[in-house]
Order: C-alpha cells, then sequence, then structure tokens
C-alpha cells in the first residue's frame, strides 16, 4: 500500500502514524489545529477497520480536546468533530490514569480519569443519538467499558452493537479482549475463548488472529519469573502463534493496509518470547524499521526492545 524502509537502521523511532501516509497527514493537521485537512483525510476513508485505525492514530495527538470546540461550532451537522472529541478524549483519560496497576495510581489520577471519560462518553453517546450506525463511536464505546467499570452485560451488549454492524472489527475485538483479561474483569478462560473462536471465524488474511498472540502475552505477563518463560516456549503455544500467523500476516492474501504494523509487531513479540527465531525473523523483514504499536511497552522501551528482539530474531534464524 505505501514503501518501506528496511534499511535496519540503527536509529530507531516509534512513528506514531505507524507508517501510514494517511496517518502522518492527520496526525500533522490536528497538532496544527487544522481541522479543513483532519476532516479530509477522515471523511475520505469509509471502512470501518481502516476508519478506526485512523481515529487511533488521531486520538494520541496532545492538545485536541483544548480546540476541538471551535470545529464543533463550525460544523454544527456534522457528527464527525464530536467522534474526533469523544475517541481523542478516552486516550485523554488513560493519559491521566497513567499505565500502572490502580494499587499505584493517584486518587488525583483517578478523578482526572473518570472526569474524561464522562467527556468522552458523553460526546460518543451524542454521535450514537444522531448516527446509531456509527461503528467508530460504538467501538470506543467499547474501551470505555473497562475505564467505567461497566457491568458484564452492558459491556458485551457493546461489543455485541459492533459487531453486528461489522463482524471482525479488529480494535472492538481488542478492546473487548482487554475487558476480558484476568487483570480488569475477564478470566484467562474468557480471554482465550473470545481470541480462538473471533480467530476461527475470521476470513483468510485478516488481523483478527493477533488477538492469539496478545492473549498468550497477556498470559505470559501474570505469570511469575521461569513460569513465564516455560509457559510461552511450550510447543503447545509455538504451534498456535504459527497457525495465527498462517492465517494472517503470513498469508498469501495479506495486504499492507492500514493498522497492520501495530499488529504486526505483536507478532514479532509473541515469536521473540516464545523462542521461534525463524517467524520472528520474517515478521521483522516485513516490518523493516516501522516499530508501532503498544505491546513492546509491556518488557520496557519500545525503540529497545523491537531493536534487541530483531537483533535476536536475525541472529538465531535459520
Amino acid at each position: 500500500m505505501w514503501p518501506f524502509k528496511k534499511s535496519r537502521s540503527p536509529e530507531l523511532t516509534a512513528d506514531p502514524a505507524g507508517g501510514d501516509p494517511q496517518a502522518r497527514l492527520l496526525i500533522d493537521a490536528l497538532t496544527a489545529r487544522d481541522w479543513r485537512t483532519a476532516k479530509g483525510v477522515l471523511t475520505g476513508v469509509k471502512e470501518p477497520d481502516a476508519r478506526a485505525y485512523l481515529m487511533e492514530a488521531a486520538a494520541n495527538v496532545s492538545g485536541v480536546q483544548e480546540w476541538i470546540r471551535e470545529w464543533i461550532d463550525a460544523e454544527p451537522d456534522s457528527t464527525l468533530p464530536v467522534l474526533v472529541k469523544g475517541c481523542h478524549a478516552v486516550n485523554w483519560a488513560w493519559e491521566a490514569r497513567g499505565a500502572k496497576r490502580a494499587e499505584y495510581t493517584q486518587q488525583e489520577q483517578f478523578r482526572d480519569f473518570f472526569h474524561r471519560l464522562r467527556i468522552a462518553e458523553n460526546a460518543l453517546d451524542e454521535v450514537i443519538e444522531r448516527d446509531p450506525d456509527d461503528v467508530t463511536a460504538r467501538t470506543w464505546l467499547v474501551t470505555t467499558s473497562r475505564g467505567r467499570q461497566i457491568e458484564a452485560d452492558e459491556a458485551r451488549a457493546r461489543f455485541d452493537a459492533v459487531v453486528a454492524r461489522h463482524p471482525f472489527h479488529v480494535v472492538a475485538h481488542e478492546q473487548r479482549l482487554q475487558y476480558l483479561c484476568k487483570k480488569w474483569f475477564g478470566s484467562h478462560e474468557e480471554m482465550f475463548a473470545l481470541a480462538r473462536a473471533a480467530t476461527a471465524a475470521a476470513p483468510p488474511a485478516s488481523l483478527i488472529p493477533e488477538l492469539i498472540v496478545v492473549a498468550h502475552i497477556e498470559m505470559w505477563l501474570t505469570l511469575p519469573g521461569g513460569e513465564d518463560a516455560e509457559y510461552i516456549g511450550t510447543d503447545e503455544v509455538a504451534a498456535e502463534l504459527h497457525a495465527a500467523a498462517d492465517k494472517s500476516i503470513f498469508h498469501p492474501d495479506f495486504r499492507f493496509t492500514h493498522g497492520w504494523i501495530p499488529r504486526a509487531n505483536a507478532f514479532a513479540m509473541g515469536f521473540d518470547l516464545a523462542g521461534e527465531s525463524e517467524a520472528a525473523a520474517r515478521v521483522f523483514d516485513m516490518l523493516g524499521d516501522n516499530v508501532g504499536g503498544w505491546i513492546w511497552a509491556y518488557r520496557g522501551d519500545a525503540v529497545t526492545q523491537f531493536r534487541e528482539a530483531r537483533d535476536r530474531a536475525y541472529a538465531h534464524r535459520g
């Protein structure tokens, strides 16, 4: 879809645009408070997954809440600026909370977190009231289910509302998986049940099988030192990771589309943890210097972890 740099440069950076020129244009426009250009990018992309990937990029731009009212007031009949406000406010809320577990989070952080989540949900609810089939707004409500500590039935209903309109929505499935993690409101069994059922049902060359990788990484994170490596190094885990990749990024019909880089980074980390050097190297061949996604943060600095994993894969391939 777009050209990739595969130089294996020693100077790596984590690109918030994920190597996607449209995402880069959108980020730059929102950073410059140029809502007209941002509007042009978003309205030009209708496919639900592609729009969600672009919105992920938009939601991480700093300062949007300071000026988004200008766009809303300029186009009161449009739901798009309200959608951007709502999706951005979800990330803005998590920014206030921080990445640490609840026991290490200050009360004032929680106060700001819940305040910003209310702003987000009010905007997303407005979009859905005006456009019930807006899949992106419904997807970000799947995300807020965790932060707002929504009851299980309501959380499930939010997810079901997305997949009723777009059955294999990748971001919605990723966020539903997080809700079902044991560290949030589910269990290992529920987490793996979702990942495996969605992967089995997904069409070939989909990004949905990434859920299998994330589930195994989440399981790995819960285990004490020694047991974690023993778990993820088993033949059973390796076989499931390979099957997921074969149905996804290694499938002959796979195409480099919006959002593929962060998901491929998850596969790279999963294979590295499992000691599957040849498969990891194959993913890094695809990625080149494209560091992306949140998954590396589970191990430390994203760029450092990417580089070290890539070096290990290339040193041991074949």
